[in-house]
């Protein structure tokens, strides 16, 4: 069974094999912030909320990814294995 462990896990990898760094992206006192800002070669700055496979963003989490798309940041859910491959080329050549 493949748990929000194992996604948070392989988009790490993922990124670092890329060349970039997914690091924890904790903000006291700004709750619903994503899981991981991701910074690729070239400035290219994402940030990446995991769950469990079929789980959805909060309302909290929802309002936090648009304040940050509004700020022309891209917000990604990943919610499976499959989609960070797809993800992380996407960062990477934006």
């Amino acid at each position: 069974m493949i748990t929000e462990k194992n996604i948070e896990q392989k988009l790490v990898k993922e990124v670092k094999n890329a060349g970039g760094l997914a690091m924890k992206f904790v903000s006291p006192g700004f709750d619903g912030v994503p899981d991981r800002i991701i910074l690729m070669p070239g400035c290219k700055v994402a940030f990446a909320e995991i769950k469990a496979p079929g789980k959805k963003l909060r309302p909290l989490q929802e309002r936090r990814k648009w304040q940050l798309e509004s700020l022309g940041f891209s917000v990604f859910c990943i919610d499976n294995l499959e989609t960070i491959g797809g993800v992380v080329d996407e960062i990477y050549t934006a």
